[in-house]
């Protein structure tokens, strides 16, 4: 009787933990204004060439005229007819704690837009000519002020891309649902407003792929250093654009910080600790210091934002008409990262802030985000730290400056002016919930989830596009210039 020898099982092999030639090859793409499939001069024709090839028009209309979503009896929510997509609710928040456990204590009520499903902002990547491209999609959105921006690849809510609206199926969306593990450069759950949305989130993808895409109207292939010019643009790279690279993998090349990674960290920790933020959902109805009327519901000063309706019509989209809420701000916020060099590594200074809407307390923040007009009553010592440094800058001090838009599928025209300002004489100790990192640092935290909020990721694209534009200058760690 002869016996079987059975071999031992496989050993799985090991590999990098990093793919050493990624960073090179982001570098490469930043470094090169001028892409192999599309001319950055040519983005904006292009786009007002899509405009003109579909329909795009949105109406304000009553909330009775409101065909798909209805306010719930009993609890006056705001909900969609198939309960899907998201609704409108009230939102009651207890805040205490402060910086040292001895802060002020404050309470607020106001709408919320809650949806819990995770959308997908997903960008393709494709190397043509040795290059990394980035295949940007020309997306309507009924909020944005010019209807049509750059957008990631897809651009998707669950409902959306499971076709709960019936309408067409979101192309290219495989690319995102199976993604090939060898092939994911970002995947990260990242958050959205705090102060208008209830815990919301969204899955951050880049995936390179080397099949063929097929060529579509509505979509071009950019390099990074092309998205970095377009993104000095007023309303030219969408929101969902921007968090997406936010989360680009850059190489760092710094040779260090005022803090060591440990040291943030261990700050962050402390204000996430220290810092009680307590909010939970209310009926809409039982909303104090809100008023419905037949076509807003709006707070009782006239400031902050109000929730109204619109109807669409969007050739372009899955559905070519619906109708919807939108929050509209009231007002052009102003979100801003005040920068100075420390040891000749450049630093910004970020701000540990609590909002409602957030799932875990404090996210780090710009150093200034607000709407100014909803301070304009109040005295000086009660405004927001250095809004005013930020405001009265000469224009010699300011490294960046655009007006970009906020989500334009929630969020109807929420435009914020951006600004990267340099302030030499900032305060090395600055004060308590405020800390400077280097943006090196904060590119690392952009990996994992719920550290730093929309409009920091956002800056920090911003910061990245002031770095390909200045080649060598202040923020790339160089000196001025």
């Amino acid at each position: 009787m002869s016996s079987r020898i059975v071999p031992p099982p496989a050993v799985p092999a090991v590999r990098p933990r990093e793919d050493g030639r990624l960073a090179d090859r982001i570098a490469l793409s930043a470094a090169t204004g001028r892409g192999a499939r599309a001319r950055t001069g040519d983005v904006r024709a292009w786009l007002a060439e899509r405009r003109r090839a579909h329909v795009f028009h949105v109406e304000r209309i009553p909330f009775a005229e409101l065909g798909q979503w209805r306010f719930e009896p009993g609890s006056g929510n705001l909900v969609h007819r198939s309960g899907r997509f998201f609704t409108v609710e009230g939102m009651h928040v207890v805040e205490s704690g402060g910086p040292f456990g001895d802060g002020p204590y404050r309470e607020w009520q106001q709408p919320v837009v809650r949806q819990p499903e995770v959308g997908i902002l997903g960008i393709l990547a494709k190397e043509f000519d040795g290059v990394l491209h980035f295949l940007m999609q020309a997306k309507m959105e009924p909020g944005n002020a010019n209807l049509l921006q750059l957008s990631p690849t897809v651009q998707a809510t669950r409902s959306n891309y499971t076709r709960a609206h019936r309408g067409a199926e979101v192309q290219l969306v495989d690319h995102f649902l199976r993604p090939d593990p060898d092939r994911v450069v970002v995947d990260v759950l990242q958050s959205e407003q705090g102060s208008w949305f209830y815990r919301k989130t969204n899955r951050n993808m880049i995936v390179e792929t080397a099949g063929d895409v097929p060529e579509l109207d509505d979509f071009r292939w950019l390099t990074l250093g092309q998205i970095a010019e377009l993104l000095h643009e007023d309303d030219m790279v969408n929101m969902n654009a921007r968090t997406v690279l936010s989360c680009v993998p850059y190489g760092d090349t710094s040779p260090g910080a005022l803090l060591s990674d440990a040291q943030l960290l261990s700050w962050f920790t402390g204000e996430r600790s220290r810092r009680d933020v307590r909010a939970e959902r209310i009926p809409l109805a039982d909303v104090r210091g809100w008023k419905r009327g037949a076509e807003a519901i709006e707070h009782e000063d006239g400031r902050y934002f109000r929730v109204v309706a619109v109807s669409v019509r969007a050739g372009s989209r899955e559905v070519v008409h619906w109708d919807q809420p939108l929050v509209e701000p009231v007002g052009l916020g102003v979100a801003a990262f005040l920068v100075r060099e420390i040891g000749g590594v450049p630093h910004v200074l970020v701000h540990a802030r609590a909002e409602g809407g957030f799932l875990d307390t404090v996210e780090l923040a710009p150093t200034v985000q607000c709407t100014p007009g909803n301070y304009a009553h109040l005295p000086p010592a009660d405004r927001p730290p250095f809004l005013d440094t930020v405001l009265n800058a000469p224009p010699s001090q300011v490294r960046y400056q655009a007006v970009l838009s906020e989500e334009g599928g929630r969020f109807l025209n929420a435009r914020s002016r951006y600004l990267v300002v340099e302030a030499g004489d900032a305060p090395l100790e600055p004060p308590p919930a405020y800390i400077w990192a280097a943006p090196a640092q904060l590119r690392a935290l952009t990996r994992h989830g719920h550290y730093l909020n929309v409009e920091a990721r956002t800056l920090l694209a911003c910061l990245n596009a002031a770095a390909a534009r200045s080649r060598g200058g202040l923020l790339h760690g160089g000196g001025h210039r």
